[in-house]
This record gives C-alpha cells, structure tokens and sequence, in this order.
C-alpha cells in the first residue's frame, strides 16, 4: 500500500500515456486523490488510454462537472447510523465502517465524500458502536466495509473480531473488500490465520468489474482463502466504457467461477458527485442482463440491483430472462 502511486504524472509515465491528459488527471485529482497499487497498474495495457482498468482510477475533467441528481451522499447512509461507524439499513444485518483507507480509489465510489473522521466514538474506535450491536437482538450478520476492512492490520483485525465474539445473537460475518483484487500479496499468512480463527460462517464480498483484474496471483490468493473455509462472492459496478458489453460481463462470470467466486451482484451506479461519466440506464442494464442470461447457466448470472435509500433492500432491476436458473 505505501507504494501504491498516487501521483497522476507518474501513472501516465508508467502507463506511457500522453501528457495531454495531465492537467485534468492534478485537477480532479485535488477533489478526490489518486491511489492505486503498482500490482493492478501492471494489469493495464500501455498506451492504452481507454484500458478498462484505468478507466475506474484515473481522475478525468469530467468529475469536475456539476450534474443535476448527483450527490455527496447518494444513498441516504447518513439516515441510517445507528452509532459512530454503524449503518443499519436492512432487517437483520448491519455495516461497519472499519476504516477510510482503501488500496485503491476507484472514480466512481458512492463514498468518496463520506465523513470518515466522523465515525469513531470518543471513547474508544468502535466502543459505541460494538455496544449497539450488542443491544440488538435483531442483528444476526455483521459487515466489515470501509474504505476497505482489509486495510486494517491483522493484529487490528483480530482485536475487533475478539470484541465481537462475546455477541451471541451474531451467526454470520461478511466481508467487503478489493485488497485480495487490486492487492492480492495482502493475503498473506496473518490474514489467513484470522480468517481461519473467525468462529461464525464468513462470507467475503470481493469486488470485480473487468475480467482483466483477475490474474495468477489473485488466482493464488481466492483458493488461499476458499481453502480456510470462506464463501466468496463478487459484486460488479456497471460502468459506462469498463465493462458495459455482454461479451465483457460474460467473460467476468466465466473466470470468476474459474477462480472460486460466485457472481453475486452487478450495481447499476449510484448517483454520487463526480460520476455522472459512468451512468448506464436501467433500460440498458436490463438489456445486457437478458443478453446474459440468454447465455450464463444461472448460478453465473449476477443479480443485476440498484439501493435506492430507505427502501428495505437492495431493489432488482429484472430482465425478462433474469429469473431463468436453468
């Protein structure tokens, strides 16, 4: 991570891209900065200023736009804490914000404007928080988000999951993250230890948009971890010019499965400030997920999902083929 690049000059130099670009790459980069690790960059294909890896972190002009409908905080999170760091949306399960920091800043994140100084209790990092879950009895499945949990360390790590063993009404832990994508030399020994000492069902989220993520040493570490016992699941953003083609989705679905991860949500984009260049219409998301269907067996057909704030759960954008599983 402390070599991750965070300068936009030297992505284009690396990438051997033109300075053209530089100029707008420094300008949105003061609004929401670069950083992405030297292990996804060498994933992308030089010279390619439309590579569908760069896309998603290099900052463009186009952030910079003000675009009616797009906002600091698309998703109403603000509504829904229930304690610093906790979000409670949906009957059953509930979020924590472990951390700000992530591996890589993805251009189209629905938190690149959330308050993260604001999440720690004054008495502790997750004092308040830990005590809310506790009284709850309705709150069976904990999410570690962030940011990205997994930018913890893995003594940190351990701490916060010995706090919550004492909650007995919990039976399920999940984990969101890119690391093991854009990072995978983070799973390492340590983390391996953890997740084989978690003592509930663990299911990791991982994040894949573009089946170019996925290479040998990400291949290494989703059987590392399915080898300790953890589901793991993928969830996609659709996003205009990454991976908005059938041949694109499909070919995402296939090399998951090759690598041990079930397709399980592709998100239409939320509408935060600065994204407006990645919006796909329902119409054209329904569209690709027929398209889809038409040719995936359905335990490779992600369920194709927008949040829309204060509704009861994630709501499904269906496609006429979408509900066919044979």
């Amino acid at each position: 991570m402390a070599e991750a690049i965070s300068d936009p000059r030297e992505l284009l130099a690396v990438l051997h891209l033109p300075e053209s670009l530089l100029s707008a790459a420094q300008l949105a980069a003061q609004a929401f900065a670069l950083r992405v690790p030297r292990s996804f960059v060498a994933r992308m294909r030089p010279g390619d200023p439309n590579d569908p890896l760069l896309r998603q972190v290099l900052p463009l002009g186009e952030e910079l736009h003000d675009v009616a409908g797009y906002v600091a905080d698309p998703l109403a999170e603000g509504t829904a804490q229930r304690a610093p760091g906790l979000l409670h949306k949906y009957h059953g399960r509930a979020l924590l914000v472990t951390t700000g920091a992530c591996a890589v800043h993805c251009r189209y994140c629905f938190r690149r404007e959330f308050p993260y100084d604001e999440q720690h209790s004054p008495g502790g990092r997750w004092q308040d928080a830990l005590r809310a879950l506790q009284s709850d009895h309705s709150i069976e499945e904990l999410i570690l988000s962030g940011g990205d949990p997994l930018s913890l360390s893995d003594d940190r790590l351990h701490a916060l999951s010995e706090s919550l063993r004492p909650i007995a009404h919990l039976r399920r832990l999940r984990i969101h993250t890119r690391q093991p994508i854009v990072l995978p030399a983070r799973v390492d020994a340590g983390l391996l230890q953890w997740l084989r000492s978690l003592p509930w069902p663990a299911v990791m989220v991982v994040h894949v948009n573009h089946a170019n993520e996925l290479d040998e040493d990400v291949r290494r570490a989703m059987l590392a971890m399915r080898n300790c016992g953890i589901t793991l699941l993928n969830q996609s953003v659709l996003l205009k010019g990454v991976n908005d083609s059938v041949a694109s989705l499909e070919d995402l679905s296939r090399r998951l499965f090759e690598y041990g991860v079930l397709p399980y949500y592709l998100h239409l984009p939320d509408p935060v400030s600065g994204t407006a260049h990645f919006a796909i219409s329902d119409e054209r998301g329904r569209q690709l997920i027929n398209e889809l269907a038409a040719r995936l067996p359905g335990y490779l057909l992600p369920r194709l999902v927008r949040e829309i704030p204060q509704a009861a759960a994630k709501v499904s954008i269906s496609g006429g083929l979408q509900g066919n599983f044979a």
